[in-house]
């Protein structure tokens, strides 16, 4: 199938191949430059970060910032136990279990994860009956390797059903690069992540379950009258750092999931592999200092927002509408929204009958020569096939076009 491309610059206003017409794109939001100013300040290279892996995420777009071997093989430690609180956040959310459940203490999980451990504990007693959501809390916030065998026990029968559930929801979040063995992270050749599905994870924890993901801001939690921090030090350092999940071994190093809202801005920061609590806090604030200080996200064009109309050949109407099905976000440097170009590849020729919802072309936003944004184009509605008479006229003209 022959595509034609159109390009347009700056403001991006709507793409159209019949007139340049709504919708008009919403910066969320776009500070203004100095008057003085001559010109958007350039944006220096991100901090330097001691670790195996890491990475910067804008988490309403989804566009990394910066990060270095995120696709890398990492062993993930006690972050493991982010994916064990939505995979418990799903379930509940499904009705299969609640936040008032009693869930029993096994001696797996006592002697797995307890205090007879070298790891984190709750130090929940043996054979004991724990509230479900203060074993959420202990996991979270203690980081309890006890509570998330208790917890992956009693939402999935045994800690490897639990962890096969885990996969399962792994891939429908697109954690291409993951696996996991257990609920708690400790060390298995089997149990590797990246620091981009780690960013996936973190991700979908905060738009599917916010109510749980509440639980990662919270400084500290006392079961059994014995009272934990929460081992994340950015959640004293930085107020607008609301989570998520610190984890460390020595095979795994010191890692960190962080994140933190300022404005309308939400950030993704992954640090794994560190050389210690210190390093590993003071890596991930630096990085989402600079993404803060230096990018800002726009909504180019809200989900089902026209963006086109095209030509139709032998349908009942003559043109469809072309729009997007999910919003359009693009994260750029702070003060060049006005310099991103959109392009719009689509076919030469449409032919009814087109469904509604039916892929029909691509748009791109690009910046420079990098390319920020790729999205489908879909048809807003239903053309279906005209009459007779209709489809007779326009082979006709298709046939004289084509000559």
């Amino acid at each position: 199938m022959m595509y034609r491309r159109l390009f347009l610059a700056a403001g991006l206003a709507a793409l159209t191949l019949t007139a340049f017409a709504q919708p008009t794109p919403q910066p969320v939001p776009s500070p203004a430059a100095p008057a003085t100013a001559p010109g958007p300040a350039p944006v220096p290279p991100p901090p330097s970060v001691t670790g195996t892996a890491w990475l910067l995420m804008d988490y309403a777009s989804g566009q990394i910032l910066a990060g270095e071997n995120i696709h890398a093989r990492v062993e993930p430690a006690s972050i493991t136990k982010v994916m064990t609180s939505y995979v418990v956040a799903a379930e509940m959310a499904a009705g299969k279990v609640g936040a008032d459940d009693q869930v029993q203490i096994s001696e797996n999980a006592w002697r797995g994860g307890g205090a007879g451990t070298d790891g984190s504990t709750s130090f929940l007693p043996l054979g004991s009956r724990v509230r479900l959501q203060d074993l959420l809390h202990g996991m979270i916030v203690q980081s309890g390797n006890d509570a998330s065998i208790a917890l992956a026990e009693h939402v999935a029968g045994s800690h490897e059903a639990f962890a096969a559930l885990m996969n399962e929801y792994a891939r429908k979040l697109g954690m291409n690069g993951t696996h996991f063995v257990n609920a708690h992270g400790l060390p298995h050749d089997d149990h590797y992540t990246t620091a981009h599905d780690i960013a996936l994870m973190a991700q979908a924890m905060i738009r599917d379950f916010p109510e749980a993901y509440a639980y990662h801001k919270v400084k500290e939690f006392t079961f059994n009258n014995i009272r934990q921090h929460n081992r994340n030090t950015l959640l004293w350092r930085d107020d607008s750092v609301d989570g998520i999940k610190t984890g460390h071994t020595s095979r795994a190093g010191y890692c960190l999931l962080s994140s933190a809202k300022r404005g309308d801005q939400r950030l993704i920061a992954v640090v794994m592999g560190s050389t210690s609590e210190k390093q590993r806090a003071d890596d991930s604030q630096a990085l989402l200092n600079w993404g803060f200080r230096f990018f800002e996200t726009h909504q180019v064009y809200a989900a089902g927002a026209q963006v086109a109309e095209h030509k139709v050949w032998k349908g009942a109407t003559d043109q469809v509408r072309l729009g997007v099905a999910q919003p359009v976000l693009a994260t750029v440097p702070r003060g060049r929204y006005e310099q991103v170009r959109a392009e719009m590849d689509v076919p030469t020729t449409l032919v009814a009958p087109i469904a509604a919802g039916q892929p029909i072309g691509t748009l791109r936003l690009r910046l420079d020569d990098r390319l920020v944004v790729e999205q489908p184009l879909v048809a807003l509605e239903a053309v279906p096939e005209g009459g007779f008479f209709r489809r007779l006229m326009d082979e006709f003209w298709m046939w004289w076009a084509s000559e």
